[in-house]
């Protein structure tokens, strides 16, 4: 069976096994999430859940999404996101919490990353830097742009300066080191996405290898 979560990113800390070793582990508060829509293929075309994670007051939402919370008769939420499963076994109403994953399951973790501004291409690419004596005159810019008269441009992809991070980013296969349903929190082994505070949606890897 396919599950899912929405989360948000506490922040880093560290465990130690039974041996002795530290374990880098991301702290993510996972739920408690309300399903607020149910979509099938008869009414939507496709099949997914919608789920409102995060309290929020009812008089910053606007119109169409607290008519949307009224139509599903539940608690306004801050955060919704669809999830696509392939088997649903949830309605409308029902909660979500960490007790759905186990210790030792696998996990795909999507969230938005950092962003870092517009930055060169040395920190954007890792590209190496010129020559730094005073008569080089080419220090940290991005190197030869092509050919002259042929083709006269500059091919597509080619690395350059620009935007760099808040992008959305998947990390697939990290382990669940350990789940405190008391206080509704996974401990993921490694990093993920995202600043503290970022919402994360957590699902079962598609590449498990476990």
């Amino acid at each position: 069976m396919k599950k899912a979560i929405l989360g948000r990113k506490v922040g880093m800390t560290q465990i130690f096994d039974e041996n002795g070793k530290a374990i880098p582990v991301t702290v993510i508060e996972a739920g408690p999430c309300t399903v607020v829509q149910v979509k099938t293929k008869d009414t939507d075309g496709y099949e997914a859940i919608q789920l409102g994670f995060g309290e929020v007051k009812e008089k910053n939402l606007i119109r169409p999404i607290k008519g949307h919370f009224t139509k599903a008769n539940v608690t306004p939420k801050k955060h919704l996101r669809e999830f696509r499963l392939e088997e649903i076994s949830y309605n409308v109403g029902d909660e979500i919490k960490a007790d759905i994953f186990k210790s030792g399951e696998t996990v795909d973790v999507t969230g938005t990353t950092k962003g870092k501004g517009f930055q060169g291409v040395i920190k954007r690419h890792g590209q190496s830097r010129g020559p730094m004596g005073h008569g080089s005159m080419y220090h940290r810019r991005p190197g030869s742009m092509g050919s002259t008269s042929t083709p006269g441009r500059v091919y597509k992809g080619k690395n350059l300066p620009g935007h760099m991070g808040n992008q959305t980013v998947t990390v697939q296969n990290l382990e669940i080191v350990k789940v405190d349903l008391d206080k509704n929190v996974l401990l993921i082994k490694g990093s993920v996405p995202g600043n503290k505070g970022a919402i994360l949606k957590i699902r079962n890897s598609t590449k498990s290898t476990k």
